[in-house]
């Protein structure tokens, strides 16, 4: 299924149309780095920012600590002073100072990630354009998994609950089905040339998230605090697995170019219309016979005085 001869076989092309000038290679490797960065600054800003995020409110005594499961100072009820909330990424962002910060990570998570899936569609309408249809239903449920995502983190679980959860939830069974979507599209595209390594391990990380979401929201509604703080523990694996299923794809953008986004402003020979093809071809066709009868009569013309001289 997968040919790493392929994928070795662009970069190598790319390698050799830019050696001939040290201009041209030097722009082509920045081009390189800044791709192969991307991914990797979306992984660390979201991990970084989270955990960052439980540090200041469990120093705080905002939430209770993740390897607390009896839950002796856990606010029950209307109870808001003198304990702590379960250690879910919510809750981490719900009081001040924290919740600021908690803020700031995820719109910025949601703009890189929303512009992840993106450029991951361009990358496949490059490569692989067989495969767009599935990458546009890839690129829909990103986009909208970034939309709630942005919802979750504007609207405070203290004030604006039910937007809040909402939010979340429609993040959070979007963001499964992008799994699946790009993981499909691993198994069917060769990008990179090492599609035999990566898609056994996305698989992995994509049933992963499908089975923790289920425990997730399963606990969560739960009222017994270890149920609730297990839920939790699921919810910062959610967040872990997905970074690290992101960082897969530092791989792809090791070949992926800037100019590969002009794919998302023009539209390709084969997604013309056929009427408009047809007459494109009818034209050059016109075109071609009228420099062909061009060429004969010009040669008639020069070869004259020569067959008039014999």
């Amino acid at each position: 299924m997968f040919s790493s001869d392929r994928g070795l076989g662009v970069a190598l092309k790319e390698w050799q149309r830019s050696r001939d000038s040290p201009i041209k290679a030097g722009l082509y490797c920045a081009d390189m780095v800044v791709w192969i960065l991307f991914p990797i600054s979306l992984s660390l800003l979201s991990l970084i920012g989270t955990w960052s995020v439980y540090v200041l409110a469990f120093s705080y005594s905002h939430v209770c600590s993740l390897s607390d499961w009896e839950g002796q100072d856990f606010c029950r009820g209307n109870q808001s002073t003198g304990c702590c909330r379960v250690p879910t990424i919510s809750s981490s962002g719900t009081s001040a100072p924290e919740n600021s910060l908690f803020t700031t990570t995820i719109n910025a998570g949601s703009f890189l990630f929303l512009l992840f899936c993106i450029l991951h569609h361009a990358h496949i309408m490059e490569k692989n354009a067989c495969h767009s249809t599935l990458s546009r239903c890839a690129l829909a449920f990103g986009v909208v998994a970034a939309a709630g995502a942005f919802l979750a983190g504007n609207c405070n679980p203290g004030y604006l609950p039910l937007l809040h959860y909402l939010g979340a939830a429609v993040s959070f069974m979007c963001i499964c089905f992008y799994t699946v979507l790009l993981t499909a599209l691993t198994g069917k595209c060769v990008l990179t040339g090492y599609e035999r390594f990566l898609y056994p391990s996305r698989i992995v990380s994509t049933v992963l998230q499908i089975i923790v979401t289920i425990c997730y929201c399963v606990l969560f509604t739960q009222e017994d605090y270890s149920y609730v703080h297990l839920s939790a523990v699921f919810e910062w694996m959610l967040s872990v697995n997905l970074e690290l299923f992101e960082l897969s794809y530092t791989l792809e953008f090791c070949f992926f170019s800037s100019f590969m986004l002009t794919n998302l402003f023009s539209k390709r020979e084969e997604e013309k219309p056929i009427m408009m093809r047809m007459s494109s071809c009818e034209a050059a066709r016109v075109k071609g016979q009228e420099q062909s009868g061009c060429i004969k009569a010009c040669g008639k013309s020069m070869a004259g005085p020569w067959l008039d001289e014999r």
